[in-house]
């Protein structure tokens, strides 16, 4: 029964729920998840990211690491992760040379583990250290000859290196261990991809002395890939055969007739071969022919990758016009030509224009091709946007071929046409020049009229054109073409026409016009210049009244510039007339220019920034004319600064000398000494009397540097020693002179 019972499976009873009513508390999902996450167990938070600031932090963080990492080590030195560990940390840190010490240390423990192995060898690669994985390799395949892997990836490395006869060698070694058929496999691939088996065949021949036969094998590999699979290496080892049998005709075949087929960019190989060859063997013309033929691979590289460098187009052309056919030179021209620029702005057509050009001279001074060159000349001004821009030098230089080909009518339909089309000033002036040089002058009477109708403010058309009518002797011509030029609303140059008709009147002795130009121009500008050019053309006539006339003209210009703004202008003509009296004058006019002469005093001025905040003072010096009413209690005040000064150095003077005689004696003029107490309350009154005691400090040159500013004041100051009142009375003199000037 019991057993019976034990072997039954028990099936519990469904319990039987008498309330079916909705509980009073409802559990909910949300009260699931919070009562599960109230009952997990305390996890351990995180330990904190460390981080490292200074190089005693990294150096002590290293060391910790290493102490853990020898730990685990020696705890238990079979386990091969520790180490792999240990070591990738260290290259993670750049440590290469400690890494290699923990691999090393590692295969000593276990050097039959091919995952050590294999790290070790990819830590090597990675660093770029492509000998000491060599090394690697070369010791594993050693010990585990047996691992395929490690050949497998020895190949690889090799052939990723390029290094065709070292991966070459490494399946032979492995093919003497008799692998399984994959390797073999492997090994066929390989020597397919490189297309080599010909050239082992054609070097077995003739390492057994079958020339003939070697010879046959090598053409028919040439045969066979045809002019689609070629490769360099195989000319090359042709090249090499036929090198060793002497037979250098047939060389310099096989590498031109390589170089010829094969890509540029895939015969660096056979040029290096084909420069070596020539420089054995070859002439000089052979070693030139293959520097041309390199440099111009590299022109061709450097155009297909950018077409719109013109500047290597033109180093392109410059090399294949001095050595090949004119059919080749005139190839690449039209490839060169036919990269227009994209954008029609004359900024990008200005290299590409002379790309025509320099087309257009080879086809006539190189070739002789007048036929030709004109065509170029033509299509050129057709492919060229005249609305937008154009260029006037292949207008001309058109023009000049066509005079070349003494096509005078051809010429000139050109040039009417670049006028017609795009009238521009470089256009006008050159046909001008072409009649010119052909002595058509109505012509360029005609020329300089449609020149002026395009440009009216060109002064130095005006001055060319009236140039013309002189020379041809038409002076009535001339005059009126320099009055319809300074009645022109709007100039470029108006001073340089105005100088050039005063010239021009000048030359033709016609003193009267010269006088009235010069009325004329002043009564439009009163520049100092004027005035003084003015008083030289007097100066420069030979007649009695001469002086007189110069000295009138500076007068009536020391009387118009009154009111000019420009000091250092108004100083200029005092300047120059000071030199004319002192050369034809006497010491009256002389006495009486110097009383002209301003007065250079130092001010400040307050400067104010582009934002409008305050920039600091500046000093700049300003010259103060006596015969300016505004200015006159600026001169007192300055008069009176000085004596007051140079009292004041009187006073040290004497009391240095007899300090008993400075006790007794008194300033004499009491009035001087406060005369800084009572200035005038006017801001520049302020400024310049600060100015003045501000140089009071200075060394004793200032008196001097003073007078020497101006000529007046030297009258004043040339001797120390006279007393006071005298001084008093000739700088009253002064100012009452100064006054009778300004009532005349």
């Amino acid at each position: 029964m019991a057993s019976t019972a034990a072997g039954k499976q028990r099936i519990p009873k469904v319990a039987k729920v008498k309330n079916k009513a909705p509980a009073e508390v409802q559990i909910t999902a949300e009260q699931l998840l919070r009562e599960a996450k109230e009952r997990e167990l305390e996890l351990l938070p995180p330990p904190p990211k460390q981080k490292i600031t200074d190089e005693e932090e990294l150096n002590d963080y290293k060391l910790r690491k290493r102490k853990g990492f020898e730990d685990n080590i020696r705890k238990n030195r079979t386990v091969i992760s520790n180490w792999i560990k240990y070591a990738q940390w260290e290259e993670s840190l750049k440590e290469i040379q400690r890494a290699r010490s923990i691999y090393e240390r590692a295969l000593d423990v276990d050097h039959r583990n091919i995952t050590l192995w294999l790290k070790y060898a990819e830590m090597e690669m990675k660093s770029r250290q492509v000998n000491h994985a060599r090394n690697i390799w070369d010791r594993a395949i050693t010990i585990l000859p047996r691992v395929s892997q490690f050949w497998y990836k020895y190949t690889y490395m090799e052939e990723m290196l390029g290094n065709v006869a070292g991966c070459r060698q490494v399946f032979e070694r492995w093919m003497e261990w008799e692998p399984d058929e994959q390797a073999w496999h492997s090994y066929i691939n390989f020597e397919l991809r490189y297309k080599e088996n010909w050239i082992k065949y054609g070097r077995f021949e003739e390492r057994h002395g079958y020339i003939a036969h070697s010879r046959k094998v090598y053409e028919r590999a040439v045969e066979f890939f045809g002019e689609v699979h070629v490769d360099e290496n195989l000319f090359v080892a042709f090249a090499k055969f036929e090198e060793t049998q002497k037979e250098f005709e047939r060389v310099r075949v096989i590498y031109k007739y390589a170089l010829d087929r094969i890509p540029k960019h895939q015969a660096q190989e056979l040029f290096k071969f084909y420069t070596m060859f020539e420089k054995k063997f070859g002439d000089r013309r052979g070693i030139e022919d293959v520097i041309v033929n390199k440099r111009r691979f590299q022109y061709e590289e450097e155009v297909k990758a950018n077409p719109h460098n013109y500047d290597a187009w033109f180093d392109y052309l410059r090399l294949v016009e001095n050595d090949a056919d004119p059919d080749t030179v005139r190839d690449v021209y039209e490839r060169a030509i036919a990269n227009i620029p994209p954008i029609q702005e004359k900024r990008h057509w200005k290299r590409y224009i002379y790309l025509w050009i320099n087309y257009a001279l080879y086809e006539e001074l190189e070739v002789k091709d007048p036929e030709k060159t004109r065509q170029v000349y033509q299509a050129s001004l057709d492919l060229i946007p005249h609305k937008k821009f154009t260029f006037a030098k292949i207008w001309l230089l058109y023009a000049q071929f066509e005079i070349r080909q003494k096509n005078l009518q051809g010429a000139r339909k050109v040039m009417g046409t670049a006028i017609g089309k795009c009238p521009k000033n470089k256009l006008l002036k050159g046909y001008i020049e072409l009649e010119l040089q052909l002595r058509e002058f109505d012509r360029c009477r005609k020329l300089y009229e449609k020149y002026l109708e395009f440009s009216p403010e060109n002064c130095t058309t005006w001055i060319k054109f009236s140039e013309l009518e002189t020379i041809l002797g038409d002076v009535e011509r001339a005059r009126a073409i320099f009055e319809l030029a300074i009645g022109q609303p709007r100039l470029d140059m108006p001073e340089v026409l105005w100088k050039s008709y005063i010239d021009f009147e000048i030359e033709q002795e016609e003193f009267g016009n010269t006088r009235n130009l010069y009325k004329r121009l002043l009564q439009r500008t009163q520049h100092v210049k004027v005035w003084i050019s003015y008083a030289k053309f007097e100066l420069s006539i030979d007649s009695s009244d001469r002086l007189q006339k110069c000295r009138q003209i500076y007068e009536e210009a020391n009387k118009g510039m009154r009111n000019c703004e420009e000091k250092e202008e108004r100083l200029m003509l005092l300047e120059s007339w000071r030199d004319f009296e002192r050369e034809f004058g006497d010491d009256s006019t002389m006495d009486r220019v110097r009383k002209l002469l301003p007065e250079k005093v130092k001010k400040r001025r307050k400067l104010t920034a582009e934002d409008g905040s305050d920039a600091g003072w500046e000093e700049y010096y300003d010259y103060i004319f006596p015969e300016d009413a505004a200015n006159q209690p600026n001169l007192k005040l300055l008069a009176m600064a000085k004596m007051w000064k140079r009292q004041q150095i009187q006073e040290d003077d004497n009391q240095e000398k007899s300090p008993e005689a400075a006790e007794e004696t008194s300033p004499p003029s009491g009035e001087l000494a406060a005369a800084p107490e009572n200035l005038p309350e006017d801001d520049s009154d302020k400024n310049t009397a600060t100015e003045t005691e501000q140089e009071k400090t200075c060394d004793d040159r200032d008196d001097s540097s003073s007078s020497s500013e101006s000529d007046s004041s030297n009258d004043d100051d040339d001797d120390d020693d006279k007393d006071d009142g005298k001084k008093k009375g000739e700088e009253n003199g002064k100012k009452e002179d100064g006054g009778n000037e300004d009532k005349e």
